[in-house]
């Protein structure tokens, strides 16, 4: 099986990390079907809503408080809440609390090399 990972088996404390001038993604496990990375946003940082038009997305809140745009819905969310964005469907998040926002984040099918 094919995929960008050395291991079957992470923590994610090993691979959150922060960047006051933007957003900090990292991938974790990534094959022709799934990706799935780590996000981590500052108190006030923004990924601004945006469309993966042949992905479906989730979100899975670890840590913090974010407000989470999917489509025309708007909700504060924080740690142990999915988000589900279905492909084509507009989605961004906001850290709208005072520590690090820290999400699990998949898209299916994986994009594109």
């Amino acid at each position: 099986m094919a995929g960008c990972f050395m291991t079957n088996f992470l923590n994610y404390h090993d691979r959150i990390g922060f960047d006051p001038e933007k957003f900090f993604k990292d991938t974790l496990f990534q094959s022709s079907r799934l990706l799935v990375g780590i996000n981590c946003l500052e108190p006030g940082q923004i990924q601004h809503p945006h469309t993966h038009t042949d992905q479906d997305k989730f979100y899975f809140v670890i840590e913090g408080l974010g407000e989470f745009t999917v489509g025309e819905q708007t909700k504060e969310e924080g740690a142990g809440s999915v988000i589900w964005a279905a492909a084509g469907v507009h989605h961004g998040v906001t850290n709208t609390g005072d520590q690090p926002l820290v999400l699990l984040v998949g898209l299916a099918p994986a994009p594109r090399s």
